[in-house]
Protein backbone atom coordinates (compact mmCIF):
# COMPACT_ATOMS: atom_id res chain seq x y z
CA UNK A 1 0.00 0.00 0.00
CA UNK A 2 0.75 3.46 -1.02
CA UNK A 3 2.22 5.50 2.05
CA UNK A 4 -0.32 8.37 1.27
CA UNK A 5 -3.14 6.24 1.59
CA UNK A 6 -2.75 5.65 5.42
CA UNK A 7 -4.22 9.21 5.77
CA UNK A 8 -5.87 9.03 3.25
CA UNK A 9 -7.85 6.55 4.39
CA UNK A 10 -7.91 8.58 7.98
CA UNK A 11 -9.54 11.32 5.81
CA UNK A 12 -12.35 9.31 4.44
CA UNK A 13 -12.81 7.42 7.94
CA UNK A 14 -12.95 11.35 9.15
CA UNK A 15 -15.94 12.36 6.75
CA UNK A 16 -17.84 9.42 6.92
CA UNK A 17 -18.12 10.17 10.63
CA UNK A 18 -19.27 13.72 10.10
CA UNK A 19 -21.48 12.59 7.11
CA UNK A 20 -23.59 9.82 9.48
CA UNK A 21 -23.47 12.20 12.22
CA UNK A 22 -24.46 15.98 11.27
CA UNK A 23 -25.15 15.07 7.52
CA UNK A 24 -22.12 17.79 6.87
CA UNK A 25 -18.66 17.48 5.97
CA UNK A 26 -16.69 20.67 7.20
CA UNK A 27 -15.12 22.46 5.49
CA UNK A 28 -11.82 22.52 7.33
CA UNK A 29 -11.73 18.31 6.57
CA UNK A 30 -12.31 18.94 3.24
CA UNK A 31 -9.53 21.66 2.65
CA UNK A 32 -7.15 20.27 5.23
CA UNK A 33 -7.75 16.95 3.21
CA UNK A 34 -6.61 18.37 -0.31
CA UNK A 35 -3.88 20.58 1.02
CA UNK A 36 -2.67 17.07 2.92
CA UNK A 37 -3.27 15.77 -0.77
CA UNK A 38 -1.32 18.25 -2.01
CA UNK A 39 2.03 18.30 0.54
CA UNK A 40 2.37 14.23 0.42
CA UNK A 41 2.80 14.08 -3.33
CA UNK A 42 5.45 16.96 -3.28
CA UNK A 43 7.02 15.76 -0.57
CA UNK A 44 7.07 12.27 -2.65
CA UNK A 45 7.89 12.98 -5.81
CA UNK A 46 8.83 16.29 -6.23
CA UNK A 47 6.74 18.92 -8.91
CA UNK A 48 5.46 15.76 -10.86
CA UNK A 49 3.82 14.80 -7.54
CA UNK A 50 2.31 18.12 -7.11
CA UNK A 51 1.04 18.51 -10.42
CA UNK A 52 -0.20 14.44 -10.33
CA UNK A 53 -2.02 16.12 -7.07
CA UNK A 54 -3.54 19.07 -8.81
CA UNK A 55 -4.90 17.37 -11.71
CA UNK A 56 -6.69 14.58 -9.44
CA UNK A 57 -8.23 17.55 -7.78
CA UNK A 58 -9.05 19.32 -10.62
CA UNK A 59 -11.15 16.60 -12.11
CA UNK A 60 -12.60 15.26 -8.70
CA UNK A 61 -13.98 18.81 -8.11
CA UNK A 62 -14.81 19.45 -11.39
CA UNK A 63 -17.35 16.46 -12.23
CA UNK A 64 -19.24 16.39 -8.72
CA UNK A 65 -19.21 20.32 -9.55
CA UNK A 66 -21.50 19.44 -12.33
CA UNK A 67 -23.80 16.98 -9.80
CA UNK A 68 -23.87 19.60 -7.22
CA UNK A 69 -25.36 22.00 -9.65
CA UNK A 70 -28.25 19.02 -10.39
CA UNK A 71 -29.11 19.04 -6.72
CA UNK A 72 -27.64 15.48 -6.97
CA UNK A 73 -25.28 16.07 -4.01
CA UNK A 74 -24.03 18.39 -1.21
CA UNK A 75 -21.56 21.18 -1.91
CA UNK A 76 -19.47 19.34 0.98
CA UNK A 77 -19.20 16.19 -1.54
CA UNK A 78 -17.46 18.17 -4.35
CA UNK A 79 -15.17 19.26 -2.04
CA UNK A 80 -14.34 15.58 -0.92
CA UNK A 81 -13.72 14.54 -3.98
CA UNK A 82 -11.35 16.98 -4.96
CA UNK A 83 -9.74 16.15 -1.96
CA UNK A 84 -9.81 12.75 -2.53
CA UNK A 85 -8.21 13.89 -6.26
CA UNK A 86 -5.54 15.33 -4.50
CA UNK A 87 -4.74 12.48 -2.47
CA UNK A 88 -5.55 9.31 -5.14
CA UNK A 89 -5.20 11.16 -8.82
CA UNK A 90 -7.08 11.38 -11.65
CA UNK A 91 -7.67 8.00 -12.35
CA UNK A 92 -8.60 6.82 -8.92
CA UNK A 93 -11.05 9.47 -8.37
CA UNK A 94 -12.43 9.09 -11.99
CA UNK A 95 -13.61 5.17 -10.93
CA UNK A 96 -14.07 6.41 -7.35
CA UNK A 97 -16.68 8.36 -8.74
CA UNK A 98 -18.00 5.64 -10.64
CA UNK A 99 -18.24 3.69 -7.98
CA UNK A 100 -19.47 5.68 -5.88
CA UNK A 101 -22.57 6.84 -8.31
CA UNK A 102 -23.36 3.06 -8.80
CA UNK A 103 -23.33 2.53 -4.54
CA UNK A 104 -25.93 5.60 -4.20
CA UNK A 105 -28.12 4.18 -6.65
CA UNK A 106 -28.55 0.51 -4.95
CA UNK A 107 -28.77 2.15 -1.88
CA UNK A 108 -31.50 3.92 -2.39
CA UNK A 109 -33.45 1.35 -4.59
CA UNK A 110 -32.83 -0.40 -1.00
CA UNK A 111 -34.01 2.00 0.93
CA UNK A 112 -37.17 2.50 -1.58
CA UNK A 113 -37.91 -1.23 -1.15
CA UNK A 114 -37.44 -2.01 1.86
CA UNK A 115 -39.55 1.24 3.32
CA UNK A 116 -42.06 0.52 1.12
CA UNK A 117 -41.33 3.96 0.15
CA UNK A 118 -41.68 2.74 -3.51
CA UNK A 119 -45.57 2.20 -4.12
CA UNK A 120 -46.33 5.15 -2.19
CA UNK A 121 -43.96 7.76 -4.82
CA UNK A 122 -45.39 5.81 -7.82
CA UNK A 123 -48.65 6.46 -5.92
CA UNK A 124 -47.39 9.80 -6.06
CA UNK A 125 -46.14 10.60 -9.30
CA UNK A 126 -49.22 8.61 -10.97
CA UNK A 127 -51.26 11.48 -8.79
CA UNK A 128 -48.88 14.42 -10.02
CA UNK A 129 -49.05 12.98 -13.71
CA UNK A 130 -52.97 13.61 -13.57
CA UNK A 131 -52.72 17.03 -11.76
CA UNK A 132 -49.97 18.16 -14.03
CA UNK A 133 -52.21 17.02 -17.08
CA UNK A 134 -55.31 19.00 -15.73
CA UNK A 135 -53.24 22.31 -13.99
CA UNK A 136 -52.59 25.47 -15.61
CA UNK A 137 -49.26 26.07 -13.82
CA UNK A 138 -47.59 23.15 -14.60
CA UNK A 139 -43.65 24.64 -13.28
CA UNK A 140 -45.90 24.99 -9.49
CA UNK A 141 -46.62 21.44 -9.69
CA UNK A 142 -43.35 20.28 -10.76
CA UNK A 143 -41.87 22.57 -8.08
CA UNK A 144 -43.77 21.03 -5.20
CA UNK A 145 -43.67 17.41 -6.44
CA UNK A 146 -39.41 18.01 -5.81
CA UNK A 147 -40.21 19.71 -2.69
CA UNK A 148 -41.68 16.84 -1.56
CA UNK A 149 -40.25 13.76 -2.88
CA UNK A 150 -36.58 13.66 -1.87
CA UNK A 151 -35.14 10.87 -0.86
CA UNK A 152 -31.77 11.54 0.72
CA UNK A 153 -29.08 9.35 2.95
CA UNK A 154 -25.22 10.39 3.68
CA UNK A 155 -23.29 10.00 0.12
CA UNK A 156 -20.31 8.85 2.51
CA UNK A 157 -22.36 5.38 2.49
CA UNK A 158 -21.64 5.22 -1.01
CA UNK A 159 -18.02 6.49 -0.84
CA UNK A 160 -16.68 4.46 1.07
CA UNK A 161 -18.04 1.40 -0.91
CA UNK A 162 -16.80 3.28 -3.67
CA UNK A 163 -13.58 3.81 -2.37
CA UNK A 164 -13.07 0.27 -1.51
CA UNK A 165 -14.14 -1.26 -4.89
CA UNK A 166 -11.70 1.38 -6.78
CA UNK A 167 -8.87 0.50 -4.49
CA UNK A 168 -9.38 -3.75 -5.18
CA UNK A 169 -9.65 -2.47 -9.20
CA UNK A 170 -7.52 -0.17 -9.88
CA UNK A 171 -5.00 -0.20 -7.16
CA UNK A 172 -4.35 -4.33 -6.50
Amino acid sequence: MALYFYPFIIFLLAALYFDAKYQKIPNWLTVSGAVLGLLVHLTLDGMDGLIFSLIGLLAGFIIMLILYVFKAIGAGDVKLFGAIGAFAGIEFTLYGIMYSVIFAGLIGLFILLVSKEFIRRMKGVFYKVFELKLSANKQEVLEDYKKHQVLTFPFMYAVIPGMITTYYYVIL
